[in-house]
């Protein structure tokens, strides 16, 4: 049994003036004391005007913004469930979810207000529009008395009862809900306080949306947690993020590779202060050696990690000293989790060996919502199955080598792209680049490399990479085809989005 979840409770006791929130956008700013009273305001709102009670969903589309918290502690205080929805996601998609999750009322920005008037009657929860919840609140007028004449409400939520649905990017197939319980939100902010050092006097920039766990649950549950200061914005900006930092002294930054180089390329990020800072985290994929560079002379060091949705999501952390000399690895397994590699029949695999890795702990997901098709095929026995596939050094050392869909075979050999995708890197003249299997007569699947010139006067060619290929990989390894293009197409995390490559360049 966990002993306390109301987090807020505990940090208004503890610290009441200690800055909470700060909307990096508008300046504005809350401590835990208002944050709690706002948190109480807000449950007796949803419970007096919707009847919103444990158990119930109640879904948000919106960009970051500070009622987006407001509502998160809300409807934890309640019991009930917090479903994010994707604010880019297009008419179709969005029905889907709230179909799928069934939603008792859902806010949303007016920006959105078509998608919600366009959803069926059959599936339509009650609208509430961001606009109108902001204003129940309060929040622009009555700064310092939220609280006052609201009934108290204590938290009701048991540890593994569910706290959100995050919906996964649907890469395989329609987007799965994955439910997320207060005990696994906890052991998450555990693993990553023990990993990270997380303390009451750190601070932090969020860019990422909300809906994505990246944004809710890398650093902001953890840094609630420990009584913290989080500073939001609404979308990725890299000067303001370094500007952001620099004022108020951002202890921690969290980013992904191609964030941590639009930054590194900013015409500010030579002058700004970033001394604060202790270490910038990086997940999503493997950061290019010599973009680790540009941020180690800077005097900020690298930790390469590894999470995802459905299990933490902070999984896996890279100590900063070991960033050049183990470059590419996510490291070790943190605090209360297991991890282990496997092959097809479910053996054990030692070390160099390449296999999926599979997972074992308390921040492990409940299971994807009404899915138990899904959930038998991702969790068994007690492991979660990550779909990701790894290997790790004589050291013990863990190194993502790819996802199993995107593994292929030529002429009988498996590939894996983030192999050839790190050797390309290291090519001068090569930004970005993505490798993806395609269909071949002789060989069965061959390589198909789509790249990112570092500039557009770049002097690099074809004859070039496949030069370099030929001298750093196996010829089975090489490419069949490269194909010079403006951008790689991302998703909200950063990831590349790899089948939208193949859409949108299908010769």
């Amino acid at each position: 049994m966990i002993a306390e979840l109301d987090w807020l409770k505990k940090w208004s006791q503890y610290a009441p003036k200690t800055t909470a929130v700060v909307d990096g956008d508008t300046g504005r700013e809350f401590t835990y004391r208002e944050l709690y009273d706002i948190s109480q305001k807000g449950a007796d709102l949803l419970s007096t005007k919707f009847h919103i009670s444990r158990g119930d969903r109640v879904a948000i589309i919106s960009t970051n913004e500070l009622e987006y918290i407001f509502l998160l502690f809300a409807t934890k205080r309640l019991g009930a469930i917090l479903v994010p929805i994707n604010f880019r996601l297009t008419q179709r998609e969005v029905e889907h979810i709230v179909s799928d999750c069934g939603p008792k009322i859902i806010l949303f920005q007016d920006a959105y207000a078509e998608i919600i008037n366009q959803l069926p009657a059959s599936i339509k929860p009650q609208p509430y529009s961001m606009e109108q919840w902001t204003a129940d609140l309060g929040t622009l007028t009555k700064k310092s008395h939220y609280a006052e004449g609201v009934k108290i409400r204590e938290f009701v939520s048991e540890p593994d009862d569910a706290t959100m649905i995050i919906y996964t990017s649907g890469t395989t197939g329609a987007p799965k809900g994955a439910i997320l319980s207060h005990a696994m939100l906890f052991w998450n902010s555990i693993n990553t306080s023990l990993r990270l050092n997380i303390s009451q006097t750190d601070a932090t920039v969020i860019f990422l949306p909300f809906f994505h766990t990246g944004g809710l649950n890398v650093l902001t549950t953890p840094f609630f947690h420990r009584g913290a200061k989080l500073i939001f914005i609404k979308k990725f900006d890299g000067n303001q993020i370094l500007n952001l930092s620099e004022s108020h002294k951002a202890t921690i930054l969290f980013g992904v590779p191609t964030t941590m180089d639009m930054m590194a390329r900013s015409e500010i990020f030579k002058k700004v202060d970033l001394s604060t800072l202790r270490y910038a985290i990086v997940g999503g994929e493997p950061m290019p050696v010599d973009l680790i560079h540009k941020w180690h002379d800077k005097g900020i060091a690298i930790r390469q990690g590894y999470g995802l949705t459905e299990f933490g999501p902070n999984v896996f952390s890279l100590n900063q000293e070991d960033a050049i000399r183990k470059i590419g690895s996510i490291g070790f397994a943190n605090f209360y989790s297991e991890a282990k590699i496997v092959d097809d029949n479910g053996n054990e695999l030692g070390a160099e060996q390449i296999g999926e890795l599979v997972l074992k702990g308390p921040m492990c997901m409940t299971g994807y919502w009404k899915n138990e098709k899904a959930t038998q095929e991702t969790i068994k026995n007690g492991w979660l199955h990550t779909g990701d596939l790894v290997k790790k050094d004589s050291e013990g050392y863990f190194y993502v080598v790819g996802r199993k869909k995107d593994m292929y075979k030529s002429g009988g050999e498996n590939v894996y792209p983030t192999e050839l995708e790190q050797v390309m890197r290291h090519l001068p003249g090569v930004r970005e680049v993505a490798v993806v299997g395609v269909p071949d007569p002789k060989w069965g699947e061959v390589g198909k490399a789509f790249i990112v010139k570092e500039s557009a006067s770049t002097d690099l060619t074809i004859e070039t990479i496949n030069d370099y290929c030929a001298k750093n990989l196996a010829k089975f390894k090489i490419p069949k085809y490269f194909v010079f293009v403006h951008d790689l197409p991302k998703g909200d995390s950063g990831k590349i989005l790899k089948r939208k490559l193949l859409e949108l360049y299908p010769n």
